[in-house]
């Protein structure tokens, strides 16, 4: 997923269920695409709650494997849901969406609402509502400043989720508190964008060792720990994680990764079982970048190490995603 509208979702293409008055065009089966939701724009002549149940009475909700929310489910600058009553919504209706797979929260694009605007609040309720969900991503946390409830995570069990993504201009502590005390045995695949202090990161180094034990995420194959503006101080502990060992893939890109991270990197535990490493968007000299191309490539392992910002003088270096 990128910073830009998701285009794809659980392997399946995005498709807008329509406005009002869009006319009659079939629609595709329930099954076959991702379903994005987006409504409550003050132009439009349904709320939310209207459009939601629309589109519960007109596609097949057993149906449906993906979902998309945007503008109207969330706020910013779009008359919508307040934090919390989207997942409240989803919830609701999991005795319809008995099919669903996998959901995204808050696909909204800067013109709409900027990363550090979009809030969220307790996102624990969807996964209880959704046993057989498979894949959960959640875009935003709460507004740069410290506003408003802020993203939560309650400790939970849930036997089928193998993706989860938080994409965060500042993540909170207390997800990864959650997340540490969460009986998750089937995730494989977990990437969590820290952000900036300045735009509500509260979460340090040491929250994240329970996840850099492993020993709570059996199933773990492929972490991202991304958008930091600690990235170099995140490497470091990456650097002697008992989980690395058994992963495929490592994300530590969007940061503010210095030479000093890659350093510890390339001399802490072996990567060369990776089958990627990806550092895009970095602050590398050009010889550490191509350092650590030659000590991981030989081996088979894709190194990312593009991406890396031009500063101008004075400029101080800054994460890929924070406002």
């Amino acid at each position: 997923m990128s910073l830009a509208h998701i285009s794809r979702l659980h392997g399946l293409p995005v498709h807008v269920f329509p406005q009002p008055g869009a006319g009659d065009r079939p629609l595709p089966e329930a099954g076959a695409v991702a379903w994005k939701l987006v409504s409550g724009l003050r132009t439009d002549e349904e709320d939310f709650d209207e459009y939601w149940q629309r589109f519960l009475d007109t596609v097949d909700p057993a149906g449906v494997r993906a979902l998309v929310l945007g503008g109207g489910a969330y706020g910013g600058d779009l008359d919508g849901c307040e934090p919390g009553e989207t997942a409240e919504l989803l919830a609701q209706a999991a005795d319809r969406l008995t099919g669903l797979q996998a959901l995204y929260l808050a696909d909204l694009m800067f013109e709409e609402a900027e990363l550090s605007w979009i809030v969220q609040g307790d996102v624990s309720p969807v996964l209880q509502a959704y046993p057989g969900l498979r894949e959960l991503a959640v875009r935003g946390s709460t507004d740069g400043y410290g506003g408003g409830p802020g993203l939560e995570f309650k400790p939970i069990s849930h036997d089928g989720l193998r993706v989860l993504r938080f994409e965060n201009g500042g993540l909170p502590a207390q997800v990864l508190h959650g997340l540490s005390a969460s009986e998750l045995p089937a995730l494989e695949h977990l990437d969590i964008w820290l952000g900036a202090e300045w735009y509500g990161r509260t979460t340090t180094v040491e929250d994240l060792a329970p996840v850099l034990d492993g020993s709570g995420l059996p199933a773990l194959r492929r972490l991202g720990l991304q958008n930091a503006d600690i990235q170099d101080e995140v490497a470091a502990a990456v650097a002697s994680a008992p989980v690395v060992a058994r992963l495929t893939a490592l994300h530590l890109g969007r940061g503010t990764l210095t030479d000093a991270g890659a350093e510890a990197l390339l001399t802490g535990q072996p990567l060369t079982h990776l089958e990627e490493l990806d550092l895009h968007h970095h602050y590398l000299s050009d010889e550490m970048a191509e350092r650590v191309r030659q000590a991981l490539e030989p081996h088979g392992v894709t190194v990312d190490v593009s991406g890396r910002p031009e500063l101008e003088e004075g400029e101080e270096r800054y994460v890929a995603a924070a406002e």
